[in-house]
């Protein structure tokens, strides 16, 4: 079952404390306890070991496992009593302020950040004073997590107006949002209703998002493991070959494929595969003179086409 980025966080803090009282536990036990599966117990434990007591990287949790049992090695030290530098304590503020302003935070996850914060407030002395005369804004894409993520949890649909910049277009769609995961950007998986498919949208590109009173039922698929990056090529996508000279080689670092076979001119003719191969004439207007796509031929005609039509508008401004 798909929880969203608040619910997580509240399993994480919960699994903190039950690992403490119970030191070499097993995997299967833990995952049963929390109710969820054993992958998604071993997911959490690889977050772990990034979080602790301070910002500047010391004090950091010591966990790990075996594949069977937890083991957590420096849990005393943890449980010492937090002392905050007053940077460590105005950033807390600041950003604790911040979130408890986000549109779509659930009311009673409000409350509980500005207790919280009230108390910090209380502890901190002089430099809450300080902290109060700063403030954080938002991109845009922080309203749109707000509203993904309160969908997630209230199991309800959203509607979208998406720029899509393989078609260089705004598209609405109905989709029913699945998780919140970030790599590099922040993006949602979702099913959307428009394809009948499972797509991947990136926050940043959504022009305007509402909650919708309509349920959310995404079939139950497979989530992808996303530990190989975002794009990961099946063996059954179309195949595009690109030819590119020695300016063009950074493509073969960046996009995934299948063969990079050397030019005599100290080019490269790269295979690779794609799922929606027309999102690759942006790539060939990228190259310009330092590539072009060599197949399928109507791929390449139209990367032609379309390097043609941005150079007509190029004259027409000049």
């Amino acid at each position: 079952m798909a929880t969203n980025a608040i619910d997580q966080t509240r399993r994480m803090l919960s699994l903190v404390t039950y690992l403490r009282e119970r030191p070499g536990a097993h995997v299967s036990d833990v995952a049963r306890a929390f109710g969820i599966t054993e992958d998604e117990l071993i997911s959490d434990l690889d977050v772990l070991p990034m979080c602790g007591t301070s910002f500047r990287g010391g004090d950091l949790l010591d966990i790990d496992t075996d594949g069977d049992r937890i083991w957590w090695h420096n849990a005393d030290d943890i449980a010492a009593p937090l002392r905050l530098a007053a940077d460590e304590a105005t950033a807390l503020l600041v950003a604790a302020r911040a979130v408890s302003t986000l549109p779509g935070l659930r009311e009673g996850d409000r409350q509980a950040l500005l207790r919280a914060t009230a108390k910090l407030e209380t502890a901190a002395g002089e430099v809450a004073g300080a902290s109060s005369r700063l403030s954080v804004t938002f991109e845009s894409e922080g309203g749109v997590f707000a509203d993904v993520d309160r969908a997630i949890s209230e199991r309800r649909r959203l509607w979208l107006r998406y720029y899509s910049p393989a078609r260089d277009e705004l598209t609405e769609r109905e989709v029913d949002p699945i998780r919140l995961f970030a790599v590099g950007h922040t993006y949602m998986e979702a099913w959307c209703r428009l394809s009948e498919a499972r797509r991947t949208f990136r926050l940043d590109r959504v022009a305007e998002i509402k909650l919708l009173d309509e349920p959310s039922s995404p079939p139950e698929i497979e989530l992808r493991d996303l530990s190989e990056g975002l794009v990961q090529p099946s063996v059954d996508d179309p195949e595009v070959v690109v030819e590119v000279g020695p300016g063009g080689r950074w493509v073969a670092e960046y996009y995934p494929h299948d063969s990079a076979e050397e030019l005599p001119d100290g080019g490269l003719r790269i295979t690779l595969r794609t799922p929606d191969p027309a999102s690759l004439r942006r790539l060939a207007l990228r190259l310009g003179g330092d590539g072009h796509i060599v197949s399928p031929r109507d791929l390449a005609v139209s990367a032609r086409e379309a390097a043609r039509e941005a150079l007509e508008a190029y004259e027409s401004q000049a």
